[in-house]
């Protein structure tokens, strides 16, 4: 039994856990698998925050929430206000509450070490519960227009229509929200909420035209005519390969691929939904970061085995925490220190060959290299296999403009997010390459800020 929050006036120094559906049941289903706060445990651990003078959570906040004002308004049981504090600073809060890496980022930061202020669980509860308003605003008559509707684009939209500018979001596909539709699962993230974001997005004056590829449907220079700013932010949407044999098999699929078609189209419906996916007996994802992991899950309730093959351990993973703990909640293996070298099979994948990894010393980034074992070879059968070993820049948009590019085809930028032709601005994974929701949101407030200076 857990302790009481307080103990004769004095904060104890628990963390009110978040609920979630028992692994057993959720892997049946796509629902959500943390169930949030209610309002008893959302003013508990409110009430855990200290209001430090300094709040130093909050320079861990890429988009400089005000977090010690908003947790006081939970703590006085006004949900309303908490929320009306975040959004001046962040317009996916249910998002960043859901998908954000708060214990790198604000968490990382509170003076409560081992047991810091759950800031995300906060956040969330006060996203969920908040009342629609009603905005009034005054037009400037300068028009701008946002390719792509990720994080990014939606953030900076948000900011550019809020100070009166007339805002149009391009975005290729059939729906909004970019990356928060087709590469997050809906049991880490519930398309509901990822549209009630989107909605007060347009709520605040914001067109949104999909299925509309600029570089192909409109070039960028026909863009230029009618808008006095533009600011990209297609994302990084092209996976990488894992450049051995037999990944040309069928059965061979990137985690882009396999997720967009459960994602976006609805394919784990299938025949309901036209647009089916592999469902192996037994599927290996190759990759340790949280795109792998959603991989990983979302094969599971598809049905089949899973193993996740990553060269280094599970304690080097790239992914969450909560992610990690999650997959192997849910049954799925881990299998650490290999390395994929050959897909095995004729016309369709039959098995994956691997050999095994030592690691060595740490390098500049920090990570420990890595080795291969001299003779460690070994065979595993599967029929499906999903490598997540990375992703670059959608090349779609940039082939047909002349923006400046640097190593590895990033945007490049100055300190205003200002690209090498004038006005038009860049941001998210198109100038930083894959990186998370809450930093591609830094950018489209920084893009939005300079826009505003600019044209104003």
């Amino acid at each position: 039994m857990k302790k009481n929050m307080f103990i004769k006036g004095v904060i104890t120094m628990n963390k009110i856990p978040m609920r979630e559906l028992n692994a057993e049941e959720r892997t049946k289903n796509f629902d959500e698998v943390n169930l949030g706060y209610n309002e008893e445990e959302a003013i508990k651990e409110a009430n855990r925050c200290l209001q430090c003078p300094n709040p130093l959570c909050e320079t861990g906040c890429p988009v400089g929430i005000k977090i010690k004002d908003f947790i006081k308004e939970i703590k006085g049981k006004n949900f309303k206000k908490a929320a009306e504090i975040i959004k001046q600073d962040n317009y996916l809060p249910a998002v960043c509450g859901r998908v954000c890496p708060q214990e790198t980022q604000c968490e990382a930061k509170c003076i409560m070490k081992n047991t810091p202020i759950a800031i995300g669980h906060l956040e969330r509860f006060a996203a969920d519960y908040e009342e629609k308003t009603e905005t009034t605003i005054e037009k400037n008559n300068k028009k701008v227009a946002i390719i792509g509707s990720g994080p990014a684009g939606l953030t900076c939209a948000g900011e550019l229509a809020k100070a009166g500018f007339e805002v149009s979001i391009y975005e290729a596909f059939h729906k909004p929200g970019g990356v928060l539709v087709f590469g997050i699962p809906s049991f880490r993230l519930p398309r509901k909420t990822v549209n009630k974001e989107i909605d007060y997005i347009k709520e605040l004056g914001v067109k949104i035209v999909t299925n509309y590829v600029i570089g192909r449907t409109l070039s960028m220079k026909d863009l230029q005519k009618d808008f006095d700013a533009i600011f990209v932010s297609t994302g990084a949407g092209l996976p990488h390969f894992l450049g051995i044999p037999g990944e040309n098999l069928n059965g061979v699929l990137t985690a882009n691929e396999y997720l967009s078609r459960v994602n976006l189209m609805d394919a784990n419906k299938f025949p309901e939904y036209k647009t089916p996916v592999k469902v192996g007996k037994h599927t290996v994802v190759i990759g340790g970061g949280n795109v792998a992991m959603d991989a990983a899950r979302v094969a599971k309730r598809l049905g089949s085995k899973v193993t996740i093959v990553y060269r280094r351990t599970q304690n080097e993973m790239p992914a969450r925490d909560e992610e990690i703990k999650h997959a192997i909640e849910e049954g799925i293996d881990i299998t650490e220190l290999t390395q994929p070298i050959e897909i095995t099979g004729e016309k369709i994948v039959q098995g994956i060959k691997c050999i095994k990894m030592q690691l060595g010393e740490k390098d500049e980034s920090g990570r420990c290299s890595v080795s291969k074992i001299e003779n460690s070879e070994f065979e595993m059968e599967c029929d499906v296999i999903i490598a997540s070993v990375g992703q670059g820049l959608n090349p779609l948009f940039l082939r047909t403009t002349d923006i400046e590019r640097g190593k590895k085809g990033v945007v490049i930028v100055n300190d205003n997010l200002e690209t090498s032709i004038p006005c038009v601005y860049a941001g998210g994974d198109v100038v930083s390459g894959a990186s998370t929701v809450i930093n591609a949101m830094r950018d489209g407030k920084k893009a939005a800020k300079a826009i505003i200076e600019k044209l104003n």
